[in-house]
């Protein structure tokens, strides 16, 4: 038994050797099936990745039959008498072990299971024949493995085709021994199904979680996603982007009467590492790939939906692949043309239209910093604006043609059109064109009012006479050009603030165009706002909206846009969980504009409706901010709390930048966001970054000098603060001694803040004394030469807390 799977592993060890195209191939995986003859018992077999383990305690295993040489799957069943397997997941830190409870009711993932799917790439098949080898028990048991083939090949079938792709890109790549991936989908004793995945590609190597359905939406919930032991201890991770892209040329037509895109896009790469022949990229599902070719050589495009895997790994878009005939030289640069084609754009109606997927309508691997040179064609009657200053316009026949590049390297392109009215101004440098629609969306369109009917009270004596029906005029709708020049106007004193704050902004032009929907975006020269910012108040129907949603668009959503100038298209995130930063930037950017304009006042309502906001419960009791640390980015979308991601990455992330500014005092707080921008500059940025910067602007001798315990308490963590303050005043004056303790709860363990008390003495300037909180009470002494007319705990909101 032993020599048989000695001989099995000398086969398995070299590289798989891969016949046919990358579709030969992908078709080969879809049709995996099961293998009677490789099904074993098997007792106290393990598999290990690191931070997850799988022990399979007792029960069968079945391999698929194998694809060019591999078996790229297993399945995992206990059915014996006393089956049973399980899996162990031990989260590093407070973070993720509380957002694994808030989903399991534990901390660790501990988990009994009768039944297993697993999907790999990795070494897993050698990993597990090894232990078989060693196992007398793990004999063939081919009668069990019709049994199980039988019940277990359709649910093993979609799940590879939900991976296809990825299993086709590790497949051909030739690091796929150390970028494999293993998936585990479990259904588990008490927490039903779930997926575990262990994948060296990612940034977090694993993750745990579940679909789930909510309101006609799909959700992947994120029970929990780290890196891995080896990551975390400093080896070097595989994750990353595996291409340098760069010198994007990108040629689009709008093929009337539907707008459908016809594209070419040009683009230089470089691999980064190995020779490989396989390039991954990502682009909307509406767009489909027609051709490509590297290096003016025809190359292979598979490219296939895979639903389980985007919710996994938090992609709207998809996966697709470029197969050269031969590997690429990392050490030179390579021309790939892609043409594609697809419908990105609808009609809103009255010739307003809606530009989707804005970010992914051309392909790309990660957000990088390039250069772009584009030309637009499309039908004379429209106007279209997109990024890059404008080199030329022109008109042929029924077309328009325009041609736009960037003077400096930039993440993303994007364009609008319709039928629209121009503002332009100039400040700072910047020539700033403000479009609005010639009319209004159809959603927005006010519909008409029921009729009303009268019924006349009869006279005595006579018949009832019949009801009449009286028809009310349908409202005018909304002009969307109301504000055009007032939406101008902010937008340039917007712009001329921020630039004279964190420097000049990435181009020379700014444009600014509207888009249906309530949300607006940001892109280096190019804005994108709500038309309900172009609306006057009283043309909003806002009547759905709470307090914070109408102040926003009212007076934040402009500011904060023309914030991403710099926060986001300047200096960028690096990874997901660095997200959060452009964003609570801009928005505090914003904030900040709005306390010049209006004063601070306004500034106190805006932060506490955040605080309020935050507090808000769930259905399930907590609070929004519990859903989870800001640094989770896109996880905190689940199907617990889908709202959730909005709250805590703006309003919590304004008052964390709104705590450093109070501890670093106005000037030096400026001086860091200036810094900020000369230092980052087209370059990205991490959490941890951007901690290290923001501490060298503290006043000498502060305490938390590296703002180390800041950042774990209000980034990695979370929890609102409840402080109570009790105070006595003893003696006579002028010697008089005010005592007290200021207690904080709601909050865990650990917690530590330094909080300002403000005591009013007569006429003069405040007393300031602070107090650094902990688990215990903390007792304070300030000597008084009069009694206090007012004792207050921390005034000029410094800390994210409610306050008693």
């Amino acid at each position: 038994m032993i020599r048989c799977f000695g001989a099995l592993l000398g086969v398995l060890l070299p590289a798989v050797a891969l016949a046919g195209t990358a579709a030969d191939l992908a078709a080969r995986v879809r049709q995996a099936e099961l293998d009677p003859a490789e099904c074993y018992r098997v007792r106290d077999v393990t598999l290990r990745r690191e931070d997850v383990r799988l022990y399979f305690t007792d029960g069968y295993l079945i391999f698929t039959r194998p694809v060019d040489g591999m078996r790229l799957g297993a399945v995992f069943a206990a059915d014996v008498e006393g089956g049973d397997a399980e899996i162990i997941v031990l989260p590093p830190d407070a973070g993720e072990r509380r957002s694994l409870a808030s989903f399991t009711g534990s901390p660790n993932l501990n988990e009994h299971f009768r039944a297993a799917v697993l999907t790999f790439t990795d070494d897993s098949e050698q990993e597990l024949r090894e232990q078989l080898a060693e196992n007398p028990i793990s004999r063939p048991n081919p009668e069990m493995g019709h049994v199980l083939a039988a019940k277990w090949s359709s649910p093993v079938r979609n799940l590879f085709a939900s991976f296809e792709t990825r299993i086709v890109l590790d497949l051909l790549s030739r690091n796929r021994r150390e970028r494999g991936f293993l998936y585990a989908a479990i259904s588990g004793s008490k927490l039903g199904n779930f997926d575990v995945v262990h994948d060296p590609r990612s940034t977090e190597e694993v993750t745990v979680g579940s679909v789930r359905h909510r309101d006609d939406r799909l959700y992947f919930d994120h029970w929990t996603s780290f890196p891995s032991r080896s990551s975390r201890q400093g080896a070097k991770r595989n994750g990353g982007w595996e291409l340098d892209l760069s010198d994007y040329r990108i040629d689009a037509t709008l093929q009337p009467p539907d707008l459908k895109l016809d594209v070419t896009t040009a683009v230089r790469l470089r691999p980064n590492g190995s020779k490989e022949r396989v390039l991954p990229f990502e682009i909307t599902a509406a767009m489909r790939i027609t051709e490509v070719t590297v290096n003016g050589q025809p190359a292979e495009v598979l490219e296939r939906e895979s639903l389980r895997s985007n919710l996994i790994r938090n992609a709207g878009n998809h996966l697709f692949l470029v197969v050269t005939e031969e590997p690429l030289d990392p050490e030179k640069d390579h021309e790939v043309v892609l043409r594609h084609t697809g419908s990105v754009i609808s009609d809103a109606g009255n010739q307003v239209y809606r530009v989707a997927d804005r970010t992914s309508w051309y392909p790309s691997r990660g957000l990088q910093f390039s250069h772009y040179a584009l030309t637009f064609r499309y039908p004379k009657h429209l106007q279209l604006v997109a990024s890059g200053e404008l080199a030329s316009e022109e008109e042929d026949g029924d077309w328009k043609i325009d041609r736009r590049s960037t003077s400096q390297p930039i993440r993303v392109v994007g364009f609008n059109l319709g039928t629209y009215e121009k503002a332009t101004l100039e400040r700072a440098g910047v020539n700033i064109q403000v479009y609005a629609n010639q009319s209004i969306e159809q959603a927005l369109a006010p519909r008409p009012i029921p009729a009303i009917v009268m019924a006349p009270n009869p006279q005595p004596g006579r018949v009832r006479r019949p009801e009449i029906p009286i028809m009310l005029p349908t409202p005018p709708p909304p002009d969307p050009k109301a504000r055009l020049r007032d939406l101008a106007t902010e937008i340039a004193s917007a712009l001329e603030f921020m630039a004279a704050r964190f420097g000049p902004p990435p181009s020379r032009e700014l444009i600014v165009s509207p888009v249906p929907g309530t949300f607006g975006q940001g892109f280096a020269g190019m804005i994108y706002l709500s038309t309900l910012s172009y609306l006057s108040p009283r043309s909003r129907p806002v009547t759905q909206m709470n307090q914070t949603m109408q102040r926003f668009f009212l007076d934040i959503l402009q500011a904060h846009e023309t914030a991403h100038q710099w926060w986001g298209n300047v200096v960028a995130n690096k990874h997901h969980r660095d997200e959060w930063l452009m964003e609570a930037l801009a928005n505090y950017s914003a904030l900040l504009y709005l306390e010049t304009q209006r004063g601070p006042k306004v500034l106190d309502e805006v932060l506490s409706e955040y605080r309020d906001n935050l507090l808000n419960k769930r259905p399930d009791g907590e609070t929004i901010e519990s859903t989870g640390p800001i640094s989770f980015g896109a996880r905190l979308v689940s199907s617990q709390s889908p709202d959730a991601w909005r709250t805590i990455t703006y309003e919590k992330g304004s008052w964390i930048l709104h705590m450093l500014r109070r501890r670093m005092g106005d000037e030096r707080f400026w001086a860091m966001l200036k810094a900020l921008c000369e230092e980052y500059a087209q370059r990205t940025i991490t959490t941890d970054e951007f901690r290290l910067h923001a501490a060298n602007f503290l006043p000498p001798r502060s305490g938390d000098a590296k703002l180390e315990a800041f950042f774990q308490q209000w980034v990695y963590s979370t929890g609102i603060p409840t402080f109570e303050l009790k105070y006595k005043v003893e003696g006579r004056a002028p010697q008089l001694k005010l005592t007290g303790t200021v207690t904080q709860s709601g909050i865990d363990d650990g917690f530590s803040a330094r909080i300002p008390i403000e005591i009013s003495v007569g006429r003069g300037e405040p007393v300031v004394h602070w107090v650094r909180t902990s688990d215990e009470p903390a007792a304070f002494s300030v000597p008084l030469r009069q009694a206090p007319a007012r004792v207050t705990l921390d005034p000029g909101g410094h800390i994210l807390a409610v306050k008693r």
